[in-house]
């Protein structure tokens, strides 16, 4: 398995180059523009990823309102296993949450927060219908003016707010209606888990900026499981592979199932660009498919608060 890395010309490095300086604030053009390439030296790395689609479930006791008395029927036989609710899966490798009601396991019961009453006490007056007054907080009096407070009456009290004065109010949880309905309901977590690993390139590079561009994919292997790759050209990739897949299958065949399996490999390319300015030799790095610089000592900076990259 032969692949080269794609060609890169002086008049593309330039290019890529201009386009970067453009991108920062505090580097100038013309040494771009001016400075001679020596030597242009095609490099490339490669880049494992190994992606695992699992599907996650767990039971759990929900209620709602019971508003339809006429629709509620016995409850069935629920299925004891929640593996046994057919639920579609959504497209492959893309994480989503669902909730689903299980079959045949809804309960009819009396509102747990106001008895089967339809209304709970007032939180602000506590039963009482009547909270203090504001203006004069109680004492019947405005305190400067010391006359009877006008908006109580001089009753150092007026009428909640909350519960018009009722005492009460209507019970959040069962939303009026006295009851309640219990079901067992299905959360089920769909989740595309990643391993990735880029070869080592033995250059004066961070690694983490490739995880940011695109490379040439050079292999694919998609199925429900997929084997390691052996034999693979560059080792630490065929070891990436074994690592990855032994990983995922004893993290994720044990909580969880897995769907589907795909395992790529990706090229990467990278040049390393000698250069002249002024005299002085530097050098600049270019990578991915998109043409991404990375100019650690580029020659012509007016201030050192841009980020490098």
């Amino acid at each position: 398995m032969q692949h080269s890395v794609p060609p890169m010309t002086e008049a593309a490095a330039r290019r890529a180059l201009l386009s970067f300086v453009a991108s920062r604030c505090c580097y100038g053009s013309r040494a771009a523009g001016e400075l001679a390439i020596r030597r242009l030296r095609q490099l490339g790395t490669y880049r494992y990823r190994l992606e695992t689609f699992s599907e996650s479930r767990l039971s759990e006791w929900a209620f709602e309102p019971f508003t339809k008395p006429g629709a509620a029927g016995p409850p069935g036989d629920a299925p004891l296993d929640p593996w046994d609710v057919e639920v579609g899966p959504p497209p492959l490798f893309q994480g989503q949450t669902r909730r689903c009601r299980v079959p045949g396991s809804a309960l009819v019961r009396d509102c747990h927060r106001c008895h089967g009453h339809g209304r709970s006490k007032c939180g602000v007056c506590h039963g009482a219908g009547r909270t203090r007054c504001v203006t004069c907080k109680g004492s019947r009096r405005r305190l400067k003016q010391q006359k009877r407070c006008q908006l109580c009456s001089g009753t150092g009290r007026k009428r909640c707010n909350t519960c018009s004065g009722r005492g009460s109010k209507t019970c959040a949880t069962c939303q009026g209606e006295k009851k309640v309905q219990h079901f067992k309901q299905l959360v089920i977590r769909w989740k595309n888990n990643v391993f990735e690993f880029v070869s080592e390139h033995h250059l004066n590079f961070p690694r983490e900026l490739l995880s940011k561009v695109s490379g040439e994919n050079i292999f694919k292997d998609e199925n429900v499981v997929v084997y390691p790759i052996i034999d693979f050209p560059d080792p630490e990739i065929s070891l990436a592979s074994q690592r990855a897949i032994a990983e995922h299958s004893a993290v994720f065949a044990t909580s969880s199932r897995i769907l589907r399996q795909r395992q790529t490999i990706e090229l990467i390319p990278i040049t390393e660009v000698h250069y002249q300015y002024s005299g002085k030799p530097y050098l600049y790095y270019i990578y991915g498919l998109e043409n991404e610089v990375h100019a650690l000592d580029y020659p012509e900076r007016c201030c050192c608060s841009c980020t490098i990259v």
